[in-house]
């Protein structure tokens, strides 16, 4: 069989052929079934992870999810980057019928009824998203967190001769399309260190035929890797998580720092009325907007409690944020029942929705309190630095 989307390779005594798809079409489908069994590879390699294709095995993923344990994991953000990105991809199947995934899904039951090797090819789409943000400068990531949230609002429908023409990019990419030359620190990772990813593991897979499904738009990419026997990094090099910027570390250290001590100076010098008065007007300043931004999100009185308490003290500490905290009594005092959880990736992109759907809730407890907390944070430090300096 040979089309279009067929790419073959020689190399080492094998044929290599790969298959390009677009993520969420029919005719995708039909065709990854007609040539799997046109083929009858050894090994069939698709572009998916183990957790993408649990997600789309296994329908009922949502009644063993513990949201307490994905905040006690510091996951929140995670699981929030993959509900954008499922939201994104059931706005694009419903435009078209066919559900986000198929084609992958496809080859996989095609494989296993070949009795062929199955290779899951692709990297954890979480290891991509956090090596997307840490890569990300710092002043930057404000930028980029707001154009991701941007994207829920789309509401353009996809039809299946618009799907024909982003055969260039994989349902991922096209996501990020929108910024890709804003970004394009993402734009390599998204796409340039996938297609190193696939190919190294296509290369390693076993048997004398191996057939690829993978998104058109990592064609040319796989196949100049292969073709010109270039190298690609190890697969650990390409998941390890980038630490963070300089000017993240300093900033998100110094500024604690400096107000800690500039607490104790204030003590020292001006005694502990002086003390007490910076301090307290510091838990007012941050504990205050962020009992606010808990009741905008109709948090559980206890969660406001929470945030009104706790603030004064995550604020000190760069690596904890209060939304963690809210969000977690949120959810322990209002569980989100299993059909909110079913429907989330509808509900995201339909604001209306938010404060309806317990599940968006805890995401809403745990976002909206972190902007008004950072507001009072620098009103809070105006006045301790303000007192130090003898204003």
């Amino acid at each position: 069989m040979q089309t279009k989307d067929i790419i073959r390779i020689q190399s080492q005594e094998r044929e290599i052929v790969l298959l390009g798809t677009a993520h969420i079409s029919q005719e995708s489908i039909d065709l990854v079934r007609a040539t799997i069994a046109a083929e009858n590879p050894d090994c069939v390699c698709v572009e998916l992870d183990e957790g993408r294709l649990k997600a789309l095995e296994n329908k009922d993923r949502w009644k063993n999810l513990d949201v307490k344990d994905i905040l006690r994991k510091k996951q929140m953000t995670s699981l929030l980057a993959n509900l954008v990105l499922a939201s994104y991809q059931k706005r694009m199947g419903e435009s078209t019928g066919v559900e986000p995934g198929s084609e992958l899904k496809a080859a996989v039951e095609e494989a296993r009824a070949c009795k062929a090797n199955l290779v899951l090819a692709d990297r954890d789409v979480k290891t991509t998203l956090r090596r997307a943000w840490a890569s990300t400068p710092f002043f930057r990531k404000f930028k980029l967190g707001y154009t991701l949230l941007g994207s829920i609002f789309e509401t353009e429908k996809i039809s299946e001769e618009e799907l024909s023409k982003m055969r260039e990019q994989d349902t991922l990419s096209v996501m990020m399309e929108d910024f890709g030359r804003e970004f394009p620190e993402i734009k390599q990772i998204l796409i340039s260190e996938r297609d190193q990813f696939l190919a190294g593991r296509i290369l390693k897979a076993p048997g004398k035929k191996v057939l690829a499904v993978v998104g058109a738009g990592h064609l040319p990419g796989i196949k100049a890797i292969i073709n010109g026997d270039l190298d690609t990094p190890p697969e650990e090099d390409l998941c390890k998580i980038p630490p963070s910027s300089h000017w993240g570390t300093v900033i998100g250290w110094g500024l604690p720092a400096a107000i800690i001590l500039s607490l104790v100076y204030i003590g020292i010098k001006f005694g502990p009325s002086a003390f007490a008065d910076n301090a307290i007007f510091w838990a007012m300043a941050t504990g205050i907007p962020a009992a606010f931004g808990a009741i905008i999100a109709l948090a559980h009185p206890f969660a406001i409690l929470t945030a009104l308490c706790l603030a004064p003290l995550t604020t000190l500490h760069p690596l904890i944020g209060v939304g963690m905290f809210v969000a977690f009594v949120q959810a322990y005092f209002c569980p989100p029942r299993v059909f909110e959880m079913e429907t989330a990736a509808e509900d995201i992109w339909k604001p209306s929705r938010w404060w309806k759907n317990r599940f968006t809730r805890v995401f809403l407890a745990f976002i909206c309190p972190g902007l008004p907390t950072t507001i009072g944070s620098f009103v809070g430090m105006g006045k301790i630095f303000g007192t130090v300096s003898g204003g």
